[in-house]
């Protein structure tokens, strides 16, 4: 991952990335899923506990909440019950951004799949676009590239980050221990060069992990973990 994140970086920089495009981003977000048939999926794909968290992942999105907080809350302490592990052991590849149905499916995944999750599952929640940030940082502690998602209650607020390795929702100010280096959502792609909003760079609907991502986000097209993470 430390590899391609930087070779990723380098090319952003130089305005150059392989762009691919995309029409239907949101076609299949998890809120216009069939209930049923999201659990039954689940349960032929990856068993019987795969398809209880895909249970309690619905009443998650099916919750009523008062207002943002609470919904950042639960949505960070449901995903965050899940096992991290790399893409190498779970799926065999070196970097794999799993959708949130392979992610719950095999109860693991790397930081990439934990901020997806998240960032799919707050748009069902019916938090605006505008408000959430996926980004790459670098996590000093770890001397390595992590990825992790950011809510703006306006644009120029100082971002919430919700992370996998820090369970506790703080203001990007109290998380000294990332730099950031790239975000997107699925309007724009920023460049950083501090805990804020960066520099606009173009579209990421035209970011090829994340176009593949988007292609994805059916429930036929579902991968098979090579390390059963139960």
């Amino acid at each position: 991952m430390l590899k391609t994140v930087a070779m990723l970086k380098k090319v952003i920089l130089i305005n150059s990335l392989v762009w691919l495009g995309v029409s239907n981003l949101y076609a299949d977000a998890p809120s216009a899923m069939n209930r049923e048939k999201v659990v039954t999926v689940l349960k032929n794909n990856y068993g019987e506990r795969a398809a209880k968290r895909g249970k309690a992942w619905i009443n998650l999105l099916e919750g009523e909440y008062s207002n943002d907080q609470i919904k950042l809350q639960s949505t960070n302490q449901f995903f965050n019950q899940l096992r991290f592990t790399t893409d190498q052991k779970l799926w065999g590849e070196s970097n794999y951004w799993a959708t949130p149905i392979e992610f719950l499916g095999a109860n693991a995944g790397d930081c990439e799949d934990f901020a997806v999750a998240k960032y799919f599952s707050l748009l069902s929640l019916g938090i605006a676009d505008e408000k959430l940030r996926i980004i790459m940082v670098k996590a000093l502690t770890l001397n390595q590239y992590h990825m992790v998602l950011a809510y703006y209650e306006t644009p120029v607020s100082e971002p919430l980050i919700l992370d996998n390795i820090d369970g506790q929702i703080k203001l990007a100010s109290a998380r000294q221990d990332l730099i950031p280096i790239y975000s997107f959502n699925g309007k724009q792609l920023w460049l950083n060069n501090e805990k804020r909003q960066g520099v606009v760079a173009g579209k990421p609907s035209r970011l090829k992990r994340w176009n593949d991502l988007n292609h994805r986000m059916g429930l036929d097209q579902l991968k098979q973990p090579i390390t059963v993470m139960e």
